[in-house]
């Protein structure tokens, strides 16, 4: 569904530029073309900077990362957006196929998105993760701006369906941004009996400021305060759990709304909230905290 939303929009938005290019100011074909790509990734480095901004305006604590750093760090953030909302997730069947859950031997793991993408968001650490041992399946929240509560039962069949085709009982349960809320819906509901592990990425689980400019009931539950939120903060997973937590994201803001009691904090710095999907420093961790 968002795989043919993205392609479609970005038709319609490509052709809009090229029109005003060339109807508007009068523009000849091939500077059309520059000005028309020039507009589409101004517009997507003007999303970013407001998330930046808006991190900086309500930032928490964090270590000095220097003005170098920093500079690298919000590019490598840019360059994430585009290929994940430009190159991947608009053709998320040509990258991902079909989930590889041959059994093997390896321990399995679910991988739960975030909001606004799909399940092409995990094409480069999925295969890190198969490299390393692990059999991965994956999963698509849909529809796209419902409230998170509805995403319970595609996560519980997927677990199923997954467990079946590995010959396993239970799974690891990887979830970035609100797929770790998603993951945590679902333990609420159905338990700790088919997962053994809990790894969130970047999770808002005390919300995001951002939220309110989102769109849908999902953007609404993950407001700070919530009434959502707090009605799942009183419910804590009986099993293992591990907290990514990224202290410069620019999405989940305050950025210390990332952790949660009881689970171990592990802190990664320096890295944008997509470009997390992305980073050899989050393998890493990643691949630790599987470990543990």
């Amino acid at each position: 569904m968002l795989a043919s939303a993205l392609r479609f929009f970005l038709l319609i938005e490509l052709a809009i530029y090229m029109a005003m290019a060339m109807r508007v100011f009068d523009l000849d074909v091939l500077p059309a073309i520059v000005a028309t790509l020039a507009v589409l990734l101004g517009q997507r480095a003007g999303i970013i900077a407001t998330t930046y901004a808006v991190a900086v305006a309500h930032h928490s604590p964090a270590p000095p990362l220097g003005w170098l750093r920093a500079v690298r760090m919000v590019l490598a953030e840019y360059f994430a957006f585009l290929r994940l909302f430009l190159v991947v997730q608009p053709w998320e069947r040509l990258w991902m196929g079909e989930d590889r859950l041959q059994p093997h031997g390896g321990r399995l793991l679910l991988l739960i998105h975030g909001y606004g993408c799909n399940r092409a968001a995990w094409w480069w650490l999925r295969h890190r993760l198969e490299a390393a041992g692990f059999l991965v399946a994956t999963v698509n929240l849909e529809p796209l701006y419902v409230d998170i509560d509805h995403y319970v039962t595609a996560i519980d069949t997927r677990i199923e369906a997954a467990c079946q085709a590995a010959c396993c009982d239970r799974l690891t349960l990887v979830g970035h941004s609100m797929g770790g809320l998603a993951a945590r819906a679902y333990l609420e509901r159905h338990g700790v009996a088919r997962v053994d592990q809990l790894v969130t990425l970047a999770t808002p689980h005390a919300g995001s400021v951002l939220a309110r400019m989102g769109m849908g009931a999902n953007a609404r539950q993950m407001e700070p305060g919530s009434s959502w939120l707090k009605s799942l903060w009183l419910h804590h997973p009986d099993l293992p759990m591990v907290a990514l937590r990224n202290s410069h994201d620019n999405f989940v803001i305050p950025q210390d709304n990332q952790r949660f009691p009881g689970a171990l904090d592990i802190e990664l710095s320096g890295v944008g909230h997509l470009a997390m999907l992305f980073s050899a420093r989050t393998e890493k961790a990643l691949l630790a905290a599987l470990q543990r």
